[in-house]
């Protein structure tokens, strides 16, 4: 008979990708060492998870809470698959919900944020906003605005932030005129959008699929139409910095909770 192992049933922001670079990140410090068999195994999509979390745990087993990667459970079985986590608080106990059900769920309601440059909203709206719409996007904040060069900077992927001279014309087109920034919201709605902008240049996008945003309204690298939030915690973070104010309908629980 096998030794126990310990199983897992982990809950956070990208979690697939965070744990697999986790399990990959222990494997080159030497701490798989197995010679047969891995020490560490992880379901690679929501459906296996389900099945998986319903085989091995009640639903009175599994625990929430607000850090960005924690553990919902553990226990120690004969089998030959773990999950490992790297934070385990026997206390959070005391606040169980069903979790059976948020995985029944499927994916929930989120914000996330599209920025569009200038010189585009101003002729292109209506196409826009027909898009979003087809898209299921529900437009939960709007406004107009100049941005300064420090607000421009901040939008610039980091490996654009590295170069001088590509700040320097992101920034000036970015403050040449006034961008409309909307807040919009839909189940998985951070890579929805980023799906239907395409990559940041234009060409690019072209030679992948002519309908892509940023393919039918860049023109270049610096104009190309669109920013949007490229990560929930970027989505949190711009959500913050263009509507402090707060938006037109109640928030998802997800944003509050990452808002703390």
């Amino acid at each position: 008979m096998s030794n126990p192992v310990l199983v897992c049933a982990l809950r956070g922001i990208d979690a697939f990708r965070a744990l697999g670079a986790a399990l990959k990140g222990w494997g080159r410090d030497g701490l798989s060492t197995g010679d047969s068999l891995p020490q560490a195994l992880m379901a690679l999509s929501p459906e296996v998870t389900f099945r998986q979390v319903i085989l091995f745990f009640t639903e009175a087993d599994l625990v929430t809470g607000k850090a960005r990667f924690y553990c919902i459970v553990s226990k120690h079985t004969q089998l030959t698959q773990i999950c490992f986590s790297p934070l385990v608080a026997e206390s959070w106990r005391c606040r169980a919900e069903s979790l059976f059900s948020y995985l029944q769920a499927g994916a929930q309601v989120l914000c996330t944020v599209l920025l569009i440059k200038p010189g585009v909203w101003s002729r292109r709206l209506p196409s826009i906003l027909r898009d979003l719409h087809l898209a299921e996007f529900r437009v939960v904040g709007m406004k107009h605005l100049e941005l300064e060069a420090a607000a421009a900077s901040a939008l610039l992927p980091c490996e654009l932030q590295q170069d001088p001279a590509a700040v320097e014309a992101h920034c000036t087109y970015l403050t040449s005129g006034t961008a409309l920034v909307l807040c919009l919201q839909r189940p998985n709605a951070v890579k929805k959008l980023m799906d239907l902008l395409g990559p940041e240049d234009p060409q690019l996008a072209q030679a992948l699929d002519p309908c892509l945003w940023r393919a039918q309204y860049g023109t270049s690298t610096v104009q190309n139409a669109f920013y949007g939030s490229r990560s929930y915690p970027m989505a949190v973070r711009d959500v913050k910095l263009f509507f402090p104010e707060g938006l037109c309908c109640a928030q998802c629980q997800t944003v509050q909770e990452q808002e703390v």
